[in-house]
Formats: C-alpha cells, sequence, structure tokens
C-alpha cells in the first residue's frame, strides 16, 4: 500500500516562479517526481525548467495534465486562495510548505479540504517522499532519502533531515517520510501518520519525532500502545528549553505542565516506545529493535 504518493502522482506547483518555488521544482524533478504544471497568476505562458506555466489552476486542469496533487510556495497572505483553488478543482492532495500561515487561515484550508474529502500536508511542512516510486513532493533533501523499511514521520524538517541522514549511515532507508508541519493546525496529524504506517506493507518499524509545545505527542503515544503492533523509535526535541521560554514554531506553545519534551518523553515510555537522546541514537535503537 502506498501513502499518500506513489509513482502516478501527478504534482501542480503552485508559485512555481519564485524563488523557493523554482529551486525545489528542479529538485524535485531529479528526484523523479512528476510534475506536469505550475501556476503562477500573471505568469501565464512562461516556462519554468520546462514545465509550462499557468495563470490559475483551472488553466492547469482544462489541457489535460490528470494532475491529483498540487504542493504550494505561494506566500503566506495568498496560500489561503491557493489551497482553495486547488481543492475547488478537484486535486485530492496538497502539500503545504509555506509558514507563518495565520492560523484562521490554516483552521478554513483544513476544513476545506475535509469537506472537498482531499487531505493537506502541513502546513510549515517539508513535504512527503516515497523512495520506492520516486516521487519528492516537498523540500527534503536527494541524497539522504534512500530507500528502505523505516517510516518516518515528523514535525520539524531539519532535524528529521538529521535523523534520516543517521539512518543511511547506518544501511537503513526509508519507506515513506512525513512532515505533518510544525504548526499549531495540521492537515494531517501523528495518529493518521502511524495509522497508514501499520498499514503499509513496505514499513517494518516506524520513528516519530517530535518537539517541545502542544500535545500531539501523547495523543499518539496512547494510540500506538492501544493499536499498532509495529516497533516505533521516537525523538523528542526540546528537552534542554528553559522554563518561559518562547520557541519559533507556531506550534510549540507550553501550557502549563502540557507540552513539555519531559511530560512527552514519559508518556511515549510509558507507552514502551523506545526513545533515542540524541539523533545518532534513534538508528542504533532501530537497529536492536525487533
Amino acid at each position: 500500500m502506498e501513502i499518500f504518493i506513489d509513482e502516478n502522482t501527478k504534482v501542480l506547483v503552485q508559485g512555481i516562479t519564485g524563488r523557493q518555488g523554482r529551486f525545489h521544482t528542479k529538485l524535485m524533478l531529479d528526484y523523479g517526481t512528476k510534475i506536469m504544471g505550475g501556476v503562477t497568476p500573471g505568469k501565464g505562458g512562461e516556462k519554468v525548467h520546462e514545465i509550462k506555466v499557468y495563470d490559475t489552476v483551472k488553466e492547469a486542469m482544462m489541457e489535460g495534465n490528470n494532475v491529483n496533487t498540487s504542493v504550494v510556495f505561494v506566500p503566506a497572505p495568498y496560500c489561503l486562495d491557493a489551497v482553495k483553488e486547488a481543492l475547488s478543482e478537484g486535486i485530492k492532495l496538497v502539500v503545504v510548505i509555506t509558514e507563518h500561515i495565520p492560523l484562521w487561515d490554516a483552521l478554513n484550508m483544513v476544513n476545506v479540504a475535509q469537506e472537498k474529502g482531499a487531505r493537506i500536508i502541513g502546513a510549515n511542512t517539508p513535504g512527503i517522499i516515497n523512495p520506492k516510486a520516486k516521487c519528492k513532493v516537498g523540500i527534503m533533501p536527494n541524497k539522504i532519502n534512500i530507500r528502505g523499511n523505516i517510516g518516518v514521520v515528523s514535525r520539524s524538517g531539519t532535524l528529521s533531515y538529521e535523523i534520516i541522514f543517521a539512518l543511511l549511515e547506518k544501511g537503513l532507508g526509508i519507506s515513506t517520510f512525513i512532515g505533518i508541519g510544525g504548526d499549531k493546525v495540521h492537515g494531517t496529524n501523528f495518529i493518521e501518520a502511524l495509522t497508514l504506517f501499520e498499514k503499509d506493507r513496505d514499513t517494518e518499524k516506524i520513528v516519530m519525532i517530535g518537539e517541545v509545545g502542544g500535545v500531539e505527542e501523547e495523543k499518539a503515544a496512547n494510540y500506538i500502545k492501544e493499536h499498532l503492533s509495529k516497533p516505533v523509535v521516537g525523538y523528542i526535541a526540546g528537552k534542554y528549553v528553559p522554563k518561559g521560554v518562547k520557541m519559533g514554531h507556531a506550534g510549540a506553545i507550553i501550557e502549563g505542565e502540557k507540552g513539555t519534551a519531559e511530560i512527552k518523553i514519559k508518556q511515549l515510555l510509558k507507552a514502551g516506545i523506545k526513545i533515542a537522546k540524541t539523533p545518532k541514537e534513534t538508528a542504533k535503537l532501530l537497529q536492536k529493535t525487533k
């Protein structure tokens, strides 16, 4: 079973003519992703890396590109409109790379996706990658994402790269990587990702990468204990954050005793989940876990 993307995934890049859109379109193409077109209002008719640019999502869909996925590099003030445009044209998976999206806009886009029977990854996500299908929708480094049997789900982009590199050093590859995003509102959460990894025949073990703030990891701990048969290794960032210090991610909000790294680790250990103290130890624990 493929998770969200496979060799039939056909991608539209919204915001393709911007600096980030242009740069990461090239890397996605290099990885093997099928990019069918790009969208930037007012830039219709141009080309980026030989990919045709359209003024609207509707125009791109009308040319028979059979797009089923969009990746969004549109600036935060315009991101809601871009996501709603993709959803209104029947696109069922929207990967939102954009950060600093207002909370109300994030809630709005997730609600619209649910109404349309579609799914959002993010916002503020590095994206999703499936090495088996040679498909990457996002900004993850190409070289470290090698095919294997480890499913990785993470709130953090940069930290996930470090841990996947540590896996690679130990000869371990990934089945699918899912970046759920660092914001308070997620289109896809830990539990949804873990459920899919449990069903995925290409995934034998799972890495869950969390961080200080919110209660998603605590909820996931209870779910893992009750519903997962596959081994899970966790890593939680933020163990040494001083009390009262505000973190950069919108999702890194601590309320009283909830959301601290200490509480998250305690709950995960209680659920029988092995917790790595360092990114490199994640790979070592996976090797020892059966």
